[in-house]
């Protein structure tokens, strides 16, 4: 037996006994990975879940809804309600524990059956003040349940016959590029994710966070990416962003830089 199939038989073992499943499916790679499999596994006892909001890129929806048409899922799209949430549009430090209580809220409001999530061990060791939230409604990991790491994870897509899923770069929400204290505004989620769309498609880049600090836009990409880029095309690029961001009163600044991990509550210098 393979790793993966280890993985996958480990997994389909802790599956197996839930009578019912309620999944939260993002989009990525993650929680898609646990939905593709535990719609394999429960079929109609399994039910997914996808958040549409601002917040949310369209792509990935469009992939949750693909997904979901090609599996066979039964699948509910449904508004958590987090941008009519005075505490999560100020943006406080804290602002995925609001996000993740109204989603499992929803959810658990939506109908019965174990909530799940796609978090897996690696996610442990982070800053996420989401589990606290999952935590509150009973929400269990299937990954971290089964030991199973970030590496583990991409080894079950791959072996469910889902290779480019299982090659997603993370991409947390729309929210997570504003920075802490800056007011949540749907208009400048919807500017975010327009400005990463076209970065990804015409440089092309895989990982790419348009970033909204208090006074400039900061563009972080692949440092490979980021070094073939000449000046003229960075200065077409920040006049690109500005066309885009002058009628939202966003900052007038852009600069580019290496993407980092961990820095989307790291005020700029």
């Amino acid at each position: 037996m393979s790793d993966a199939e280890d993985l996958v038989e480990r997994l389909r073992s802790w599956l197996i006994r839930l009578d019912t499943a309620q999944v939260a499916v993002s989009g990525g790679v993650d929680s898609m990975t646990l939905a593709l499999l535990a719609g394999r596994v429960l079929d109609d006892r399994a039910r997914m879940f996808h958040a549409r909001s601002p917040a949310v890129p369209d792509e990935a929806t469009a992939l949750v809804e693909q997904i979901a048409l090609r599996e066979g899922w039964a699948l509910n799209i449904l508004d958590a309600g987090e941008l009519e949430d005075e505490t999560y549009l100020a943006n406080p430090y804290r602002r995925c524990f609001h996000c993740k209580s109204h989603l499992y809220d929803a959810l658990a409001t939506a109908g019965t059956g174990t909530l799940l999530s796609g978090t897996n061990v690696d996610d442990l060791g982070d800053f996420r003040p989401g589990l606290e939230a999952a935590e509150n409604f009973q929400v269990r990991h299937p990954f971290v349940e089964c030991g199973i790491d970030k590496t583990g994870v991409r080894r079950i897509c791959r072996h469910l016959g889902y290779s480019n899923i299982s090659e997603l770069p993370a991409s947390p929400c729309l929210s997570s590029r504003i920075e802490t204290g800056i007011r949540i505004r749907p208009a400048v989620l919807g500017f975010v994710d327009r400005v990463e769309t076209l970065l990804r498609q015409e440089l092309p880049a895989q990982v790419v966070r348009c970033r909204i600090r208090p006074s400039e836009i900061t563009v972080q990409l692949d440092p490979s990416v980021l070094s073939r880029l000449s000046q003229a095309a960075t200065a077409d690029w920040s006049a690109r962003i500005l066309d885009l961001a002058v009628p939202l009163d966003l900052p007038t600044a852009v600069r580019f830089e290496p993407y980092r991990m961990g820095s989307a509550f790291v005020p700029q210098a």
